[in-house]
């Protein structure tokens, strides 16, 4: 359709009048004083909440992800673990007396810390123990629906047949597996005498894939060996994370402890083999420049109560701690330093602090956090006062 000659004038007059109201719309340059322009800050990673949080418990204490590719939770205050999927969503729950934290094998069995009786002169004394749980159906059926207790490892009865009263006041606190099922289980008491039958009360224990003691961990330092090296120890990890398709590696592991005379209170020791035997010595982390990065995990008085650690075991190695009178969650390299390394392009090439916290019920905050797990770049925490279990991922993992 062809535009008549006067719509043509019509339409460049509304034009002209247009521009000729915009006093210099060509050729003076808009003032923009009003916009507030934003102030960026070197740090450009932290966490964000990945919401709903999981309000379904009572007194979450432990949390892993399994080489199953599930989580388990559990639950202190119904003696329960409950087997979640990746999204949270519940599968399942397995009752276990006294249960208080939960590892699982790379045959997918777990292994759960709680309580048993021993009876004694005819008195019944509640001892720590480690459950086995076999959740393998008839067939290819798995799933914590078929869950049963195969095996018990009761204290003190794994190293001796005799019992006296302190041996009630023993507890086992955390587990981890290695790479081919043998086990790691910190354990601390009152009887701390370094030549004691079965190694002193506080110390971390190797036992193997079916169950057998094997031997309290025993440290060389610059200053000699030492059977006491270890004051309560509480959270314990591995190396071997899953997923299980990777999963592997040597028998290093960290461990934390909650010994108020303790200063360093999260340490990585490695197992070494050389011509001249094999030995377990912590790892020497330096104090890092303060260039490089703001905190370190060998700072003295870092933590005040850090009752949970875990490594990741997608590559990144991040060694996560939760500390419960902090009400904090940190994370470092393996290298002890704090925080992560900025996204490419980012302005400053020092390490960025990830670690965040403090007291409340924010979606960001915690009340006596204890239990840390890693799953696919999500990062899970039993928030213990609070009753529930929050989920984090790093804003640099946001595309």
């Amino acid at each position: 359709m062809r535009i008549s000659s006067v719509a043509q004038v019509t339409v460049w007059v509304g034009v002209v009048l247009l521009l000729s109201a915009c006093d210099g719309f060509f050729g003076t340059k808009t003032n923009t004083d009003f916009i507030e322009v934003p102030t960026y800050s070197p740090r450009e990673v932290a966490y964000v909440p990945v919401q709903p949080a999981l309000t379904t418990f009572q007194e979450p204490v432990d949390i892993i992800a399994g080489f199953d590719e599930l989580i388990y939770v559990v639950d202190k205050a119904t003696e329960e673990i409950i087997s979640l999927d990746e999204s949270g969503r519940e599968l399942g729950r397995f009752n276990v007396r006294g249960v208080r934290a939960v590892a699982q094998t790379r045959g997918l069995d777990l292994l759960a810390i709680g309580e048993n009786t021993a009876t004694v002169a005819g008195t019944d004394f509640d001892v720590t123990c480690i459950y086995k749980i076999d959740m393998h159906g008839e067939g290819a059926s798995f799933g914590i629906e078929y869950a049963r207790i195969t095996d018990t490892i009761t204290h003190p009865f794994y190293f001796k047949s005799t019992f006296s009263s302190s041996d009630a006041d023993v507890q086992f606190n955390k587990i981890a597996v290695l790479e081919d099922n043998r086990f790691y289980v910190t354990r601390k008491g009152t009887d701390n005498n370094p030549q004691k039958f079965g190694g002193p009360d506080d110390a971390v224990l190797l036992f193997g894939a079916n169950g057998t003691y094997i031997t309290p961990v025993i440290v060389n330092t610059p200053n000699g060996f030492f059977r006491d090296f270890f004051k309560r120890p509480m959270g314990i990890s591995s190396f071997v994370q899953p997923p299980q398709i990777s999963a592997g590696g040597p028998d290093h592991f960290v461990f934390t402890s909650i010994g108020e005379n303790t200063t360093i209170k999260v340490q990585v020791i490695d197992y070494l083999e050389s011509d001249f035997g094999a030995s377990y010595e912590p790892r020497i982390l330096f104090e890092s420049d303060s260039t490089v990065a703001d905190g370190n995990l060998a700072t003295p008085d870092k933590f005040a109560e850090p009752v949970g650690v875990t490594i990741t075991g997608d590559g990144t190695n991040f060694i996560l701690v939760v500390d419960r009178a902090k009400d904090s969650l940190y994370q470092f390299t393996t290298t002890g330093l704090e925080g992560v390394k900025p996204p490419a392009g980012a302005a400053n090439s020092k390490y960025q602090m990830a670690s965040f916290g403090g007291r409340g019920e924010g979606l960001s905050q915690f009340n006596a956090p204890s239990a840390v797990a890693y799953k696919n770049r999500i990062v899970w925490v039993c928030d213990t006062g609070n009753g529930r279990v929050l989920r984090f991922k790093l804003t640099t993992d946001f595309q």
